[in-house]
């Protein structure tokens, strides 16, 4: 089975002025392009063409360095593109308006976590937020393209919102001011994707 660039669910210049266009268009066609071609190799060199990614994250650490960055690169990506939206900042309903409020106190309580996380996170990588196997809400961040679904990773979960700060996701537009481009990503969060991916696992 080939992995294939998904296409997005809005035009390149639809989030701006929070993410740009020109940023929107060289993430997605040059740098997750990069990521399905080099990760389509890796796992034909490997003869895992057919293996579900998932899965392999789950033994990640006895796998190439390729299958590991590409498939985290493809994987959150992939992710990434459909918790964004031009129509973002409603804020999340249902279950998971309660479990934010429960688990973090409150809305922007949980905002401040999330942005720290992001903040914070040293060289390339991004943040989560996550459901442990308990079924519990989890703010945390990984390096380069690792994952929360990575058994390299500390916090295990699955994610169900995402934050590149890689410096390609946001150099154009904002340079090295990245908590301003954290702080823009919030006018652009797809709530009801969110809801849906959390909604799923509970």
């Amino acid at each position: 089975m080939s992995h294939k660039l998904p296409e997005l669910p809005y035009s390149y210049d639809a989030l701006a002025p929070y993410i740009d266009a020109a940023t929107m268009e060289i993430h997605h066609t040059k740098h997750h392009q990069g990521y399905v071609n080099k990760l389509n190799a890796a796992l034909e060199e490997a003869k895992l063409e057919d293996a579900d990614l998932e899965n392999l994250f789950g033994k990640i650490s006895k796998l190439s360095s390729g299958i590991r960055n590409n498939g985290g690169g493809h994987y959150n990506h992939s992710l990434f593109w459909t918790i964004l939206t031009p129509n973002g900042s409603d804020l999340p309903e249902g279950k998971l308006s309660i479990a934010i409020e429960k688990t973090f106190g409150s809305m922007e309580e949980f905002k401040t976590a999330f942005s720290n996380a992001a903040a914070t996170r040293f060289g390339s990588g991004w943040a989560w937020l996550i459901v442990d196997g308990e079924g519990s809400l989890k703010v945390t961040s990984t390096a380069n393209q690792d994952n929360p679904l990575m058994d390299t990773t500390l916090d295990n979960g699955t994610p169900i919102l995402g934050l590149d700060v890689w410096e390609h996701a946001y150099y154009l537009n904002y340079q090295n001011k990245r908590p301003e481009y954290i702080d823009a990503f919030w006018n652009v969060v797809n709530w009801k994707e969110v809801e849906k991916r959390y909604s799923a696992i509970v």
